[in-house]
């Protein structure tokens, strides 16, 4: 077995192990104290078992959805940190959370609930306003160039960023109280979700983004050499940069029709993975998914139960462990 075979085997062993614990341990955390044995007590039909209803229906979807949020965020803030060489990038750098968040915002606030398909139209339109964004910020960097210009994509980001966070107020002031509730909710990050449905949704775009990310590893590692260097090493600078763009974009959009704009996990989770297990995107990218499904479970318990009964969206605990690891991170590079 080859160094780098084992290391990420290693890998896989801890970070996995650490996610698989947070996702059996999670639906434990709550108002309301459950038993892990009482949960898996076989003698006890589940109509009657007032444990395992908690921990498979009330419990269960919110941390699976975690996971797979935190996953997406974290493996999106690598990729994106890798395709533009900026350690300080994150998914929401280039307007992709921006145009997810407007497009839930219009559906909040003027739309209604698609009973047809037996879904809420606020993560469809969603997911709709991330593609938007992804187009035009896409055409931006690549209108007058051959390729994608990655100063002109982050430059296109930050604007779009801008200016979907000014319509984003402009719907705001058109909501009524109820509404305006619920959009700010929503843009605090938030994984109220009380049904398995939304997962099996976003599962394909989650399985397409992830075949992508499994093929960038090795493209990542020649793209922080520069694209000449990379170019002159037999790669397709063109091809994975488009590649690393839209499988990230679509993972972010997927992750914030899930559970909204949850802010950090995109910077924090790359950089602590980085510190320990080194900057080779082959391990960086498995280990940021697994790291990142078990850091975000651990926000959102931390998030029910700080305040409890009252239960906090969890970008809000984010927030206050990514604001000062990143201005941390800020005063390390200068």
């Amino acid at each position: 077995m080859t160094s780098l075979a084992r290391r990420l085997s290693l890998t896989l062993l801890v970070f996995g192990g650490l996610a698989l614990a947070a996702i059996v341990l999670g639906p434990l955390a709550g108002s309301t104290s459950i038993s892990l044995r009482r949960v898996f007590d076989s003698s006890v039909p589940f109509e009657g078992n007032v444990d395992a209803q908690i921990f498979f229906v009330a419990r269960l979807p919110r941390v699976l959805a975690g996971a797979l949020v935190g996953a997406m965020l974290a493996s999106a803030g690598v990729v994106f940190q890798g395709l533009l060489r900026n350690p300080l990038a994150t998914p929401f750098t280039l307007g992709v959370s921006a145009g997810a968040a407007l497009g839930a915002m219009l559906a909040i606030t003027f739309g209604a609930s698609l009973a047809w398909i037996g879904m809420p139209l606020a993560p469809l339109a969603s997911f709709a306003g991330s593609g938007v964004a992804v187009g035009i910020v896409y055409f931006l960097a690549q209108a007058r160039h051959r390729g994608l210009s990655t100063n002109v994509l982050l430059l296109a980001g930050v604007t779009m960023n801008a200016f979907f966070s000014a319509l984003i107020l402009f719907v705001q002031y058109f909501a009524d109280f109820a509404e305006t509730f619920r959009i700010l909710r929503w843009l605090m990050g938030d994984l109220d979700i009380s049904s398995y449905q939304p997962l099996l949704a976003a599962l394909p775009l989650v399985i397409i983004s992830f075949s992508v990310f499994g093929w960038l590893a090795r493209p990542l590692n020649l793209l922080s050499l520069g694209p000449d260097a990379a170019e002159s090493r037999g790669l397709d600078v063109t091809l994975a940069q488009r590649a690393a763009f839209f499988s990230a974009s679509l993972a972010t959009g997927a992750a914030v029709s899930v559970g909204g704009p949850v802010g950090f996990i995109g910077i924090i989770v790359p950089h602590l993975v980085r510190l320990l297990v080194g900057a080779d995107h082959r391990i960086v990218l498995p280990a940021s998914a697994l790291f990142g499904a078990a850091f975000l479970i651990a926000c959102d318990a931390l998030a029910r139960t700080v305040m409890s009964p009252l239960e906090l969206p969890v970008g809000v605990i984010t927030a206050i462990i990514g604001g000062p690891f990143f201005l941390w991170l800020l005063v390390r590079r200068t």
